[in-house]
């Protein structure tokens, strides 16, 4: 297993248990206890986890997860500033994915003002609603199985219909950019789900206000040159912004 892959699964166990032990990891990935001492440091380092006797265990990132009610509340200036320039990237009549998160909320809202024929695939039950009373509009919803703290589907059943579309567009609203990480979030099934749209889509536009620029999730979805575009907002410091242009990442703000 490749050294990424390894640091990724070992913070997915810390998101479910809190705490792993050095031993374990050993056995689970066939490796010396130095490999994974060099992992943990590395985590360590970013932010991600602590080192304690014998393991880690896992630290709060910078950037939090907050339950869905209280994240469409932060940033929400933000999250509109964002809407309005992703609709741009959008031509009457074209398929589009959205995953679940707030700012793609957002987006629905515009497309409601602004188009009157698209195709719009979603794992979200607050994105479907939201788009429900336009009659001009195609609304495919996932199923699967609910997260009724997140209002939206996840599981093997939304991932096998999305499998079965190709879409123009994907609008995949994440936890965090990095330009060493790449793209990350928070919940296993959502990143799930995040893959999925990134492999049945022709473009992917990923969304990030300007305090997850910079910033790393718990989880990695991909890496950062496998997006098309980075929208965010004005309030991006632009020494970061021209750190990610010269490393060749399309990223844009008002």
């Amino acid at each position: 297993m490749l050294a990424e892959k390894r640091k990724d699964r070992i913070l997915q166990i810390l998101e479910e248990d809190g705490s792993v032990k050095v031993s374990k990891l050993t056995k689970l990935f066939d490796v010396s206890i130095e490999t994974i001492r060099r992992d943990l440091e590395t985590l360590e380092k970013e932010g991600l986890l602590k080192r304690v006797y014998g393991g880690a265990v896992l630290k709060k990132n910078k950037v939090h997860q907050l339950n869905y009610v209280k994240r469409e509340k932060e940033f929400a200036d933000e999250k509109k500033e964002i809407a309005k320039i992703a609709i741009r990237y959008i031509e009457e009549g074209q398929s589009i994915a959205l995953n679940n998160g707030t700012t793609n909320i957002e987006i629905a809202r515009e497309l409601k003002k602004n188009f009157k024929e698209l195709t719009v695939i979603t794992n979200s039950l607050m994105i479907a609603s939201e788009l429900a009373d336009v009659d001009s509009f195609t609304i495919i919803l996932t199923g699967g199985i609910l997260n009724n703290k997140e209002y939206a589907f996840y599981g093997d059943l939304s991932e096998n219909v999305l499998s079965d579309f190709i879409v123009d567009k994907a609008f995949i609203s994440v936890g965090g950019v990095s330009l060493t990480r790449g793209i990350t979030d928070y919940l296993p099934g959502e990143v799930q789900i995040e893959k999925k749209l990134i492999e049945i889509s022709q473009e992917v536009i990923i969304l990030a206000d300007s305090s997850k620029i910079d910033s790393v999730s718990l989880i990695k979805v991909t890496d950062i040159h496998e997006a098309n575009l980075v929208i965010t907002d004005s309030k991006l410091d632009d020494k970061i912004l021209n750190k990610y242009l010269k490393n060749g990442i399309e990223i844009v703000k008002e």
